[in-house]
């Protein structure tokens, strides 16, 4: 696979949200607007290029037993150093709204999942772009649902009014219920635009397979630790 393929593959491909179903928390939690979207998934790209890196780095002297410690030590690290620079340079709602979910992106299963399913394998070029595709591919989808929620709610992008005359704030939309919904229009409309490429192709749809955040095996340290 070339290095545009591993760059372009987190974009649509295999889109953390909308294909692999990973990080529905801070995707359902945090897209009651665009703004907060956007904050979250370039706090999520910092974390994901800079951790992916040093992963693929020291991927050969790091014993495999404790590989999964040392890689949630050096994921923290980068999430500390991100948490620290947003409470420094962003805007105090953005920080506010975001909350608790910056410091949770070290057990987000998108930045586990990629150390120990890319970077862990791979080169640092390859890992670092794998990480910066996913990460994209991470923030586009939280920007995209949160602006459709925020102008579903009150007729405002950004915060900024695109319907002046919309007074009256709808609150299905930036709701639970509602991010669920939404939510689900979108990976509808994602599984229509795959299965229809498909058919004009001339083939069958099939999901990427081995991509669920099982491939990741975290859920397996239990078992690890105990055959150590």
């Amino acid at each position: 696979m070339n290095l545009l393929q591993d760059f372009t593959r987190g974009l649509w491909k295999e889109n953390p949200i909308l294909v692999l179903l990973l990080g529905m928390c801070p995707t359902l939690a945090v897209t009651t607007n665009a703004t907060n979207g956007l904050g979250m998934g370039v706090a999520t790209v910092g974390v994901l290029v800079g951790s992916n890196l040093v992963i693929s780095l020291i991927r050969n002297i790091v014993p495999k037993k404790i590989r999964i410690p040392v890689y949630i030590v050096v994921i923290a690290s980068f999430v500390t150093a991100v948490d620290l620079l947003m409470k420094a340079y962003a805007p105090p709602a953005l920080n506010d709204a975001l909350g608790i979910f910056i410091p949770l992106i070290v057990v987000n299963c998108i930045v586990l999942g990629r150390a120990e399913a890319f970077a862990s394998k791979h080169n640092p070029l390859r890992s670092l772009l794998d990480g910066l595709g996913m990460g994209l591919g991470f923030t586009l989808s939280l920007t995209v649902l949160g602006g459709v929620r925020e102008f579903l709610g009150s007729g405002s992008l950004f915060q900024i009014k695109v319907i002046t005359a919309w007074t009256e704030e709808c609150m299905l939309p930036v709701s639970a219920p509602g991010a669920f919904i939404i939510l689900g229009c979108f990976l509808a409309g994602m599984n229509y635009l795959n299965i229809r490429r498909a058919v004009k192709r001339g083939e069958v749809y099939i999901p990427p397979q081995g991509l669920g955040c099982h491939h990741c095996r975290l859920c397996d340290i239990g078992k690890i630790t105990e055959d150590s």
